[in-house]
């Protein structure tokens, strides 16, 4: 990608060539967001960790691979964010830094209206990258992780349990499966290339592997540790790298 290519530039120049910027539009798993709690007043509240999301991580590993390059990172998850509302404040969040690489991550919160929404999301993933590549930067999906499949026995408050129970239905029915398969199409319709993380989580889970485990809220978003799957898809992506 034209990404590592800038990068390698700067890291070769560092007082001619430009510095870059990569810029994430998402959800609360862009966010940087963990462990789900009741705060003071009984309201649900979540630990938000920027420094462990997946775009810190993502720069942390180019830092390692083009130390002298200088990488900006514009981390524009939201939580509770949705592909419509991304699309709204795409201008004003992503597209103002002038970033050379757009990442796109929605789907978590989209699926939650159900195959009724199906087009209206496409819609409005085909209007981020569309306008990305107006702007002059790439564009890449990454697409999410997998929800919890059973209610965790760790969630002890009754609020909690209800959210895994309609997240654990949402990944049962298959609904999550059907957005993320419109985001796909959307990228390729589009000629945006995808960081296809949800295909690592469901062979994951289909050898035997508990996904729920792998959740740091039990719910939906991933572990630090597992943070880290979405940074090195992203990685290898830009890089060229095929498994």
């Amino acid at each position: 990608m034209r990404f590592a290519q800038l990068l390698a530039q700067k890291n070769e120049d560092m007082s001619g060539a430009a510095p870059v910027t990569a810029a994430f539009l998402g959800d609360s798993v862009t966010h940087g967001c963990f462990e789900c709690y009741i705060d003071k007043n009984g309201n649900v509240e979540t630990v938000y960790e920027r420094h462990n999301s997946y775009a810190e991580k993502f720069g942390r590993i180019l830092s390692v691979l083009y130390p002298r390059a200088q990488l900006n990172i514009v981390n524009a998850g939201t939580s509770g964010g949705c592909a419509a509302r991304g699309a709204e404040r795409l201008e004003r969040d992503v597209l103002r830094f002038a970033p050379d690489l757009v990442v796109v991550n929605f789907a978590l919160n989209d699926c939650g209206a159900g195959d009724a929404g199906l087009s209206a999301y496409e819609e409005d993933l085909r209007s981020i990258f569309s306008r990305v590549r107006q702007s002059g930067a790439e564009a890449v999906l990454v697409t999410p992780n997998m929800m919890c499949t059973y209610v965790s026995n760790e969630l002890a408050d009754a609020r909690l349990r209800a959210v895994a129970e309609d997240l654990a239905a949402r990944t049962a029915c298959g609904v999550l499966d059907r957005y993320v398969a419109a985001a796909k199409r959307a990228a390729a319709d589009e000629g945006v290339p995808v960081a296809d993380c949800y295909a690592v989580w469901k062979k994951m889970h289909a050898n035997g592997v508990d996904v729920t485990a792998l959740l740091a809220n039990r719910l939906n978003h991933p572990s630090r540790q597992m943070q880290y799957l979405a940074a090195l898809k992203l990685a290898e992506l830009v890089l060229g790298v095929r498994a």
